[in-house]
């Protein structure tokens, strides 16, 4: 109980402004908001962005948060859900700029700050080219789809956790997610990362 109480006085502290409290609060889960931006926008630099800008937001928004220590993570991964899809619109009125372009060095060092340099256990499981193949897949999505491919599939979120993080309803997961699922098969098959077979078996039992 001790724990319990020590992380509401830390967010307390933290809605205070106390911005020792507020980092103390939420480096458990600054990695994981990093992969989630970084496996839905495919590269660190727009990765790292949106991280920060999900920091910055919930730094701002915390004082206003009226939930437990405990409910802290899914109102940040919603804060980085909503930070992915803003870059993603900004890609769009964007779409000459390079990725190569250069990034100013803050941003860098964020993105080798929070970037995971162990594998994950996808990339012990498969080859790179398999990996690479699945990422590429995942960026042809669209972007709810995609969202919900790498909450639920990459980063492992209930389908309740995700309807949260999202904000739309549990069955709107689960349909986005067949659906995404079905159009990874398809290209996964175009690739020859799975049989054709297997693939038309999966369509007509999802």
């Amino acid at each position: 109980m001790h724990g319990v109480h020590a992380d509401e006085a830390t967010l307390t502290a933290a809605q205070r402004g106390d911005v020792v409290a507020f980092n103390a609060l939420i480096e458990a889960h600054q990695r994981q908001v990093f992969n989630i931006c970084y496996r839905t926008l495919g590269n660190a630099e727009d990765a790292a962005d949106a991280t920060q800008d999900a920091l910055l937001s919930a730094f701002r928004g915390i004082s206003s948060f009226n939930g437990s220590a405990a409910g802290l993570k899914a109102w940040l991964l919603r804060i980085a859900v909503n930070a992915c899809y803003d870059q993603l619109r900004r890609r769009q009125r964007r779409p000459t700029e390079s990725l190569d372009a250069p990034h100013d060095d803050d941003t860098a060092t964020t993105a080798d700050r929070l970037q995971d340099p162990r594998p994950s256990p996808e990339q012990q499981s498969l080859g790179a080219e398999t990996a690479r193949h699945i990422q590429e897949a995942i960026d042809r999505l669209s972007h709810e789809q995609r969202m919900t491919v790498v909450l639920c599939d990459v980063q492992g979120l209930s389908y309740e956790e995700a309807a949260e993080a999202m904000d739309c309803e549990l069955g709107t997961v689960k349909s986005r997610l067949s659906r995404a699922r079905a159009q990874l098969r398809v290209q996964l098959v175009e690739k020859g990362e799975l049989p054709a077979r297997s693939a038309r078996l999966q369509e007509r039992n999802p």
